[in-house]
């Protein structure tokens, strides 16, 4: 039992160095694209448009590291990310044009950056369930809000000296990673059934009996799937324009200096290392409450967009002088980043079991992340460039999160084993692929 103790808390610390690589992609793109558009002469929009890109790539790459993550465990995967994750950063450190900078940043780190977010949670959903998932997969992300936190830190000083600076932030980020991801492929874990272990946590007593696995053909012919995917991507379209867009909501909008800008970013990822263990607990905490881990799941997922969506509103109505509106917003943010994303996996894995999951989960991931961020982010700008200045593109983001939380509301508290007919279901078991009917 030590001994398992001691692989899953590694399979924590890995799945926590890729949730630091990841966002720390995200995160830093909202303080990056300024200097970068003053130094390059590039619009927004076009800025978003490479960030965009990258996002989409990382959707497709995701569902192909959700099948290797279910035959081989987290290793290759994160070794994989290390490399283009690397790539993506130094190479776009060097670009002046910008369809080097689509492939650079879009394709390089776009597969760098796709690696890990269905490998970590679902390694994580594997070695994780019932009541102490959500714990763990907290501890896991807090990852993104230190990346957030200690890479705006570290940019600030560099980009205050002059604009051409980001192409050296980039340089030294791109190295960092390949050395945090090469550390969080060497911890990785294979999963616990491959080394006889059983996951774990409690299921509630509902379900204490062994669940069904889904493969990707029963998964994708239930409400449930649909909606939690759409309460998902509804939710990126929401999340990915803020994170991308704030900072220029608060220096164009609201006249505010980049650097105090950039230090009320910061909030969003120090309030985030404390609501995401904090609120993995209460969520664990209400799986034990209902007895019904669907059911508990799903009120999460009600509840994280409708904060967001607040978030939203008092963005909205918040003047030049009222930094402390700027700061409850962004608690608000953090709130909703800490229990959404993971929510979302939580809900599919407490419903689709373990045995497929990646290749589940990796599917819903390529449908989410090719729509939701993409669109999210480049509506941003886009939006902006149009009307001269942020507003519109915080509505989309308000609209975003309350759809998000529509859906969820559809969300089952239980689902059936959809029936297909036998033959059918013996060529999806062997062949554990996509049908093409999807």
């Amino acid at each position: 039992m030590k001994d398992a103790k001691s692989t899953s808390r590694k399979v924590v610390l890995a799945a926590f160095l890729a949730c630091f690589c990841l966002f720390g992609f995200r995160s830093t793109f909202s303080i990056l694209q300024v200097p970068m558009g003053k130094d390059l002469g590039w619009t927004g929009s076009q800025l978003s448009l490479g960030y965009s890109l990258m996002m989409m790539v990382y959707a497709v790459t995701a569902f192909f590291a959700g099948k290797i993550v279910d035959k081989s465990g987290c290793r290759p995967v994160y070794f994989a990310g290390a490399v283009f994750c690397c790539l993506g950063m130094v190479a776009t450190s060097f670009i002046d044009n910008i369809y080097l900078y689509f492939f650079t940043y879009g394709v390089f780190a776009g597969i760098g950056t796709g690696m890990l977010w269905v490998s970590s949670t679902t390694s994580c959903r594997k070695w994780f369930v019932g009541d102490r998932y959500s714990t763990a997969w907290g501890i896991a992300f807090a990852g993104a809000p230190i990346a957030q936190v200690l890479l705006t830190l570290f940019m600030k000083p560099f980009l205050a000296q002059n604009a051409s600076a980001w192409r050296t932030v980039m340089l030294i980020m791109g190295f960092v990673f390949l050395a945090l991801l090469s550390v969080s492929a060497l911890v990785a874990q294979r999963n616990p059934n491959d080394l006889g272990l059983e996951p774990f946590g409690k299921l509630p007593q509902k379900k204490a009996v062994k669940a069904h696995d889904f493969t990707v053909a029963e998964a994708f012919h239930t409400r449930a799937m649909w909606c939690d995917i759409f309460a998902f991507l509804f939710a990126m379209l929401g999340e990915f324009l803020i994170w991308s867009q704030i900072v220029k909501y608060w220096t164009v909008n609201l006249s505010m200096d980049l650097g105090t800008a950039s230090n009320m970013y910061i909030i969003i990822g120090v309030c985030g290392i404390f609501t995401m263990p904090l609120l993995g607990k209460v969520a664990d905490r209400l799986v034990k409450s209902r007895g019904n881990e669907p059911e508990a799941r799903r009120i999460v997922l009600i509840a994280g967009p409708i904060v967001g969506a607040i978030g939203c509103v008092l963005l909205l109505m918040m003047k030049a002088d009222q930094l402390w509106l700027g700061a409850l917003c962004c608690v608000l943010f953090a709130c909703y980043w800490a229990v959404e994303p993971g929510g979302c996996a939580g809900y599919a894995g407490s419903v689709f079991g373990n045995k497929y999951f990646g290749k589940v989960w990796g599917f819903a991931t390529l449908i989410v992340m090719f729509v939701g961020p993409a669109t999210g982010s480049f509506m941003g700008g886009f939006l902006a460039d149009v009307t001269g200045n942020y507003t519109a593109s915080v509505i989309f983001a308000l609209c975003g999160f309350i759809l998000s939380a529509l859906m969820a509301l559809l969300l089952p508290k239980e689902v059936k084993v959809p029936t297909l007919d036998q033959e059918t279901q013996a060529h999806y078991r062997e062949q554990q692929t996509i049908p093409s009917a999807l």
